[in-house]
């Protein structure tokens, strides 16, 4: 199974099929609209407006599994994203991306990329502080550890890079434009 066999459902409950981007550079994002992350919309928005036409797509996934930062349903989620950071990028229902009732596409990602730490600085401290308290073991495995998780996949459909919410976006761009 590749990246293409999956299918992720739209903020309508419409399927969206993966195979449609097909040749085309992906950034794969669980996403919150109440994260200390959240501002990270506005660099993806970024992003999307300079690639897109290039051949760049976001498969924007809200998720509401770390601290409850992503209330509200599908319509507001929306709203609050184009009304605060003007996206224009489609989003995805709201979705687990860990556990039990995790979209089948999160195994297939993290199958490809484990969690490989939060890098230096501050934040990357604060957040594996913050972590050792929830799961001793996060280090160990390769579930979201947050909100703001990005996988970038490349136009054969490989999954090329995982960046944690901590990476500067500066290093995304630079990925995702590397692929383009």
């Amino acid at each position: 199974m590749g990246v293409y066999d999956y299918s992720v459902l739209d903020a309508k409950g419409n399927e969206v099929q993966l195979s449609g981007c097909k040749g085309k550079v992906m950034m794969i994002v669980n996403t919150a609209t109440g994260c200390g992350f959240t501002p990270q919309y506005k660099d993806i928005e970024a992003m999307y407006e300079k690639f897109h036409d290039k051949g760049f797509e976001v498969i924007d996934i809200p998720c509401n599994q770390f601290a409850g930062q992503t209330p509200g349903t599908d319509e507001e989620i929306h709203q609050f994203c184009q009304l605060k950071y003007n996206t224009q990028f489609p989003q995805m229902k709201k979705s687990d991306v860990n556990g039990e009732n995790q979209l089948e596409l999160y195994k297939f990602l993290k199958s490809q990329k484990a969690f490989e730490g939060f890098g230096k600085g501050p934040a990357a401290l604060a957040m594996g502080l913050m972590l050792k308290k929830i799961d001793k073991d996060y280090k160990n495995n390769p579930d979201i550890k947050w909100n703001f998780t990005k996988f970038i996949v490349d136009r054969e459909g490989n999954v090329v890079a995982r960046f944690e919410p901590t990476a500067k976006m500066a290093e995304v761009e630079k990925c995702v434009e590397s692929l383009l």
